[in-house]
C-alpha cells in the first residue's frame, strides 16, 4: 500500500448542498479541498478518534470524529473502497474503521443526544438523522417546543428553513425545564451571533465600495460587526475564505477585499466580497481591548496591545490574526505603465484587473475572484468598437465566461507573457503570438495590421482586383467608352452580329466587340422574365367548379355540429376530429352522401358539356380533353410569333436608328433583314427567307471593298 489513498468526486455536505472536490489520506494528514470555492480542510493524523463507514444516499461515506470534538464527513466511496481504507487507518492512524447503519424506518419518536457539533436524533439505538448545530441561526423556545431555524444556502434550489422538537414533560426531575435544557445545549454549539461583551476594537467611518457606504467596523473575538447608517452586517470569521491587499493603480489608495462564503445579503442583494478602500496618507494609533496577558496568549505575537501606523495595515494586521488566514497580495506580475493591475471593463463598468500568482481577482463592480485550477482557458480577442483595444476572455471548467474587455494594447505583451508563464490553456495561441511579434511595430498605428483574417481578406482582394484589370485590358480603354452612345451600340449589335467581325472598321470593332457582347446578354434575361408575366397571370377560373366529394359534403354538414360538441377547437383539431368521425361511419351512414357525390357529379358534366358548346361550337370535343389540349398548343403558339414579332420589331427600330444617324458603315445595312420581319411564321418559309438574308448579307459586305476600289 501507498503513502496515501487519493479518491476524486467526493462530497461534502455543506448548508443543505453537496459540493465536490478531492479527498487525501496521508500519513500525516487527512486533506480535503473543495472544487467550487478552494477552500482546503487539513486533519492532523493523531486528532482522529472516530471512523465510522456508513451507507448514505451518495453510495458509501465516513464520518470522522476530533479529539477537540469537530466532525468530518465525506461522501461518494464505492462499496470496494471499504477494505483498504480499514488497512490503512489501521497501519497509519491506529484507529479502526467500524461499519455503522442508520435507521430508516421514518419514525419521528426517538431520543435527541448531543455530541460534540452534533444533534443525534435516533431511533432504537440507531441514528436517523443528525444535525451540525454550526447550521443553526437562531433558536426559539415554547411551551413543550423547540424550534432550530437554519442558516440559508443561495445555491441550493430547496433549503431546510426550521425543525420542531416536541419535548414531553419529566417528572424526574423538576429542578430544570427539559425545554430549556434543550435550548441550551444547542446555543451552546450553534452560530448564533450575539454582540456580548465589548469589542476587541473598533474602527471608524471607513469607507466600503461593497456594500457601498461608510460603516463603523467592531471588531469582536468571533465576528465582524459592520454598523452603517442604514444598515448592520454580522459577519462570522468562520466565513471569511480570503483575503486581498491590493494597491490601487494610482499608488495612494489600497484596496482590501475580504471574500465571504456564505455571502452578507440585503434583501435580493448577495455580497460575496467586502471591499475596503484606503488611503496610504491615512495613519492611525490603535489600542486593543484586551490586557497585554491575553492579547500574547491569544494571538502569540501577532498583536501587541499598541499599535501604530498606516490605517489600511491595521485593520489588515487584526483581520489576519482574528480569521487566522494569509493575506494575498499581488506577485511579480507588472504592466506597460508599471503598476500591478490592468484597467479593464466588466460588464460595462470599469475597474482593475489583478493578476495573481493563483488566480486573477477584479475590482470592484462586480467583484470577481478566478482561481487557475478553475479556469478552462483564455482567449485574446480584438476590440469590439476601436482596434487600440483588445478583449481578455476568462473561460471556466464549469462553463462560465467572463470577459475583461477595452484593455491597452501596450498591456497585451506582459498580460500573455504572464498567462503564458503559468501555463493556462490559451485557446488562440499561434494567432497571438504572431501578434506579439509584431506589437511594437504597430504600436502607434490606428489599423490592426495583426489580424490575419483582415490580411487574407485583402489579398484576396488584390487578387480580385487583378483578375479584373487582366479582363478589362482586352476591351477597350476607359477613354474610349462612350456613355451617351451606348444604347445606339446595343442596337447596332443586334443589326450586324453575323458581320461584326468583317466590318472594315476593325481598329474600333475590335475594341467594342469585348464590351457590347458583354451589354447583348442582359436584354436577353430581361426578354425570359417577360415572357413568362403572361403565364403567372393566367389565373382567372372559367366554368363550372368541380363537384366536392362525399367527405367534404359531410364535412360541411358536420362542422357547426363538431364546433359545438368541442368549445374552442381549433381548425386543424377540426379536421382531425372530422376525420376520425368519418373513418367511425357506416356503410349506410355513408351511402347517403355517396349518393349526394354522384348527383353533384353528374349536375357537374351536364354544365360542363354545356360549357364547351357555349365556347367553340361543335368544333370542340364533349369530352373536354382535347379542346384543353388544342387551346393550350394555340396559345403557346400565339405566344411564340407574339415573342417573334418583338424581337423582330425591336431589330428594325435598331436599323431606322440606324439609318437616322447617318453612319458611314455601309455592312450595317439591315434591308433584307427588315423585310423578313413581315413574312409568316411557317417553318419552310422561315428556311428560304433565311438563305435569302444570308445571299444579301453577303452582298453588302462586299459593298465597301467595291467602292474603295473604285475611288482609288
Amino acid at each position: 500500500m501507498g503513502d496515501t489513498l487519493e479518491f476524486n468526486d467526493i462530497y461534502q455536505e455543506f448548508k443543505g448542498s453537496w459540493n465536490d472536490g478531492r479527498l487525501r489520506f496521508g500519513k500525516q494528514t487527512v486533506v480535503y479541498k473543495s472544487s467550487k470555492t478552494g477552500k482546503v480542510d487539513s486533519i492532523q493524523a493523531g486528532e482522529l478518534n472516530l471512523a465510522q463507514w456508513r451507507r448514505v444516499c451518495l453510495g458509501h461515506g465516513i464520518k470522522l470524529g476530533t479529539n477537540s470534538g469537530h466532525v468530518y464527513k465525506y461522501d461518494g466511496f464505492r462499496d470496494t473502497d471499504f477494505e483498504k481504507i480499514s488497512e490503512y487507518f489501521k497501519a497509519n492512524y491506529k484507529v479502526e474503521l467500524t461499519e455503522k447503519d442508520l435507521c430508516v424506518k421514518g419514525w419521528n419518536w426517538g431520543t435527541a443526544k448531543f455530541s460534540g457539533p452534533l444533534l443525534s436524533f435516533e431511533v432504537n439505538d440507531s441514528t436517523a438523522f443528525e444535525v451540525p448545530l454550526s447550521n443553526v441561526s437562531q433558536c426559539a423556545t415554547g411551551k413543550n417546543e423547540v424550534t432550530l431555524e437554519f442558516h440559508q444556502n443561495d445555491d441550493t434550489d430547496v433549503s431546510l428553513m426550521e425543525v420542531r422538537f416536541y419535548v414531553p414533560p419529566s417528572q424526574a426531575d423538576e429542578r430544570q425545564d427539559p425545554v430549556e435544557a434543550f435550548a441550551d445545549n444547542v446555543l451552546s454549539k450553534a452560530d448564533v451571533i450575539q454582540a456580548t461583551g465589548d469589542a476587541v476594537c473598533i474602527f471608524k467611518e471607513l469607507q466600503c465600495l461593497t456594500p457601498r457606504g461608510r460603516y463603523d467596523i467592531r471588531i469582536y473575538p468571533t465576528f465582524l460587526h459592520l454598523h452603517g447608517k442604514t444598515f448592520d452586517y454580522k459577519i462570522p470569521y468562520t466565513t471569511v475564505l480570503r483575503l486581498f491587499l491590493l494597491p490601487h493603480k494610482d499608488q495612494r489608495q489600497m484596496f482590501f477585499v475580504i471574500s465571504l462564503d456564505p455571502p452578507i445579503k440585503q434583501g435580493q442583494t448577495r455580497y460575496h466580497f467586502l471591499i475596503l478602500l484606503f488611503s496610504k496618507e491615512e495613519d492611525l494609533s490603535l489600542t486593543l481591548n484586551m490586557s497585554e496577558e491575553d492579547v500574547e496568549r491569544r494571538f502569540e505575537s501577532k498583536l501587541s496591545k499598541n499599535m501604530s501606523g498606516s490605517l489600511y495595515e491595521m485593520v489588515s494586521r487584526v483581520m489576519k490574526a482574528l480569521v487566522n488566514r494569509k493575506i494575498t497580495v499581488p506577485g511579480n506580475f507588472q504592466g506597460h505603465s508599471g503598476a500591478q493591475c490592468i484597467t479593464c471593463s466588466y460588464k460595462a463598468s470599469s475597474g482593475l484587473l489583478y493578476p495573481l500568482e493563483r488566480g486573477f481577482i477584479y475590482v470592484h463592480k462586480p467583484p470577481v475572484h478566478l482561481r487557475f485550477e478553475e479556469i478552462s482557458c483564455v482567449n485574446f480577442a480584438r476590440g469590439t468598437t476601436t482596434t487600440r483595444s483588445f478583449d481578455f476572455e476568462v473561460e471556466t471548467k464549469q462553463g462560465n465566461q467572463y470577459t475583461f474587455s477595452s484593455i491597452e494594447r501596450e498591456e497585451y505583451g506582459k498580460l500573455f507573457d504572464f498567462v503564458n508563464a503559468k501555463k493556462l490553456n490559451i485557446k488562440n495561441r499561434g494567432f497571438k503570438e504572431g501578434m506579439k511579434g509584431k506589437i511594437d511595430e504597430y504600436s502607434d498605428s490606428d489599423e490592426d495590421q495583426h489580424d490575419a483574417y483582415l490580411e487574407r481578406m485583402k489579398a484576396e482582394g488584390k487578387i480580385r482586383e487583378e483578375g479584373n484589370d487582366t479582363d478589362e485590358s482586352d476591351g477597350e480603354s476607359d477613354e474610349s467608352f462612350n456613355p451617351g452612345e451606348e444604347d445606339d451600340d446595343i442596337a447596332e449589335e443586334y443589326d450586324s452580329n453575323a458581320s461584326a467581325s468583317d466590318s472594315s472598321d476593325g481598329d474600333d470593332s475590335g475594341g467594342d466587340d469585348g464590351s457590347k457582347e458583354k451589354v447583348v446578354k442582359k436584354p436577353k434575361v430581361v426578354k425570359e422574365k417577360k415572357e413568362r408575366k403572361p403565364r403567372k397571370q393566367k389565373k382567372p377560373r372559367e366554368g363550372p367548379k368541380r363537384p366536392m366529394s362525399a367527405y367534404m359534403l359531410w364535412l360541411n354538414a358536420s362542422r357547426e355540429r363538431i364546433k359545438s360538441e368541442n368549445p374552442g377547437i381549433s381548425i386543424t383539431e377540426i379536421s382531425k376530429k372530422a376525420g376520425e368521425m368519418w373513418r367511425q361511419l357506416g356503410k349506410d351512414e355513408k351511402e347517403e352522401w355517396d349518393i349526394k357525390a354522384a348527383e353533384a357529379k353528374r349536375q357537374y358534366e351536364k354544365a360542363k358539356t354545356e360549357y364547351t358548346e357555349s365556347l367553340g361550337g361543335g368544333g370542340a370535343d364533349a369530352g373536354g380533353g382535347s379542346s384543353g389540349g388544342a387551346t393550350s398548343s394555340s396559345k403557346k403558339e400565339s405566344k411564340k410569333s407574339g415573342g417573334k414579332k418583338e424581337e423582330k420589331k425591336r431589330k428594325s427600330a435598331g436599323g431606322d436608328k440606324d439609318k437616322e444617324r447617318g453612319g458611314t458603315n455601309d455592312s450595317f445595312k439591315s434591308r433584307e433583314f427588315i423585310e423578313t420581319s413581315e413574312d409568316s411564321a411557317s417553318e419552310t418559309d422561315r428556311k428560304s427567307k433565311s438563305k435569302r438574308k444570308k445571299e444579301s448579307e453577303e452582298e453588302s459586305v462586299s459593298t465597301p471593298a467595291s467602292s474603295a476600289e473604285d475611288s482609288d
